[in-house]
């Protein structure tokens, strides 16, 4: 195919060009007459993403703490301008509502249209008899419980979070859920703690977020924490287990011997997108939250919606 360009050339137009052939491949009319057919590529936007998913959920009496939900920071990710990217933001798990149940996983928390872009939900604890001793896996695993037999903690994925400890020697004791940064901590002669949390900065501040939910126990009120980052702190004899901190991923603690042996559920996620401020559009759904830091524009998601690039 001919066609005349300015100043009466005659010139075979090229193939179709594409964004990784553009630069320095094309004249300056080439150039004009693709972007004057509306096939001139356009550079992505790139962002850097914060992808937390839901914590896990508490085993019951005694049982395990929850896994933090899966942490995942990105940098330099592509958007395609014009491409509406949806956010979902995972709930966190629900706690174990009796002895013998697990705590049930967080979910994910993902932004679509983008390949490898989910964070995991994290592991429910383990709880008592009937199979339900060990953690779940998850982003970070759920913290194992010790009775009748040993309770091994859930794993974790690897550049998401960490293992969940485990329990073992017959006692009414969990382990802790494990943290982005951390495992949960065995339970050896007490509840374990739950794993710490990992801090990240693209706010503009630093954060720490998705720590384990602490064990729960059933013969004393030694209380094991949860894990920095929003981990819930286990039950005791007198003492309920503590929920993970919404929005942060952490997992649930595990029950003590109060409340019906009930454990406390994980915490929800979060989606943090950081856009050059001279690339953003303003354009989203859900009401996230938007903030600047330096050059950049940040919108936290604290629950589900878009953006448009």
């Amino acid at each position: 195919m001919a066609n005349r360009w300015p100043g009466g050339l005659i010139r075979k137009v090229p193939v179709t060009p594409s964004l990784s052939a553009a630069p320095g491949m094309w004249t300056l009319a080439e150039a004009a007459y693709w972007k004057k057919q509306g096939k001139w590529p356009v550079a992505p936007v790139l962002v850097d993403l914060l992808i937390v998913a839901g914590g896990g959920g508490g085993g019951g009496g005694g049982g395990g703490g929850g896994g933090a939900g899966g942490h995942l920071p990105l940098s330099a990710q592509a958007l395609v301008i014009g491409t509406v990217y949806t956010v979902t933001v995972g709930a966190g798990g629900g706690g174990a509502g009796n002895i013998n149940a697990r705590g049930t996983s967080g979910n994910n928390s993902l932004l679509n249209n983008l390949s490898g872009v989910t964070a995991t939900g994290g592991g429910g604890g383990g709880g008592h008899t009937g199979g339900q001793e060990s953690g779940v896996n998850g982003g970070s695993g759920g913290g194992g419980t010790g009775y009748p037999g040993t309770g091994s903690g859930g794993t974790g994925i690897s550049g998401q979070g960490f293992a969940g400890g485990s329990s073992s020697g017959g006692s009414f004791i969990g382990a802790g859920g494990g943290g982005a940064s951390a495992v949960g901590a065995n339970a050896v002669f007490g509840s374990g703690v739950g794993g710490a949390g990992a801090a990240s900065s693209i706010t503009g501040t630093s954060v720490t977020r998705a720590g384990g939910g602490g064990g729960g126990e059933t013969n004393n009120n030694i209380i094991a924490a949860g894990g920095t980052g929003g981990g819930g702190a286990g039950g005791g004899t007198s003492s309920f287990p503590v929920a993970g901190t919404a929005n942060t991923g952490g997992g649930g603690g595990g029950g003590g011997s109060v409340g019906g042996y009930t454990a406390a559920g994980g915490g929800s996620g979060v989606v943090i997108i950081s856009v050059p401020t001279e690339k953003y559009t303003g354009v989203t759904t859900g009401s996230p939250t938007v903030t600047t830091s330096g050059s950049n524009t940040i919108l936290q998601f604290n629950s589900s919606g878009s953006y448009t690039a």
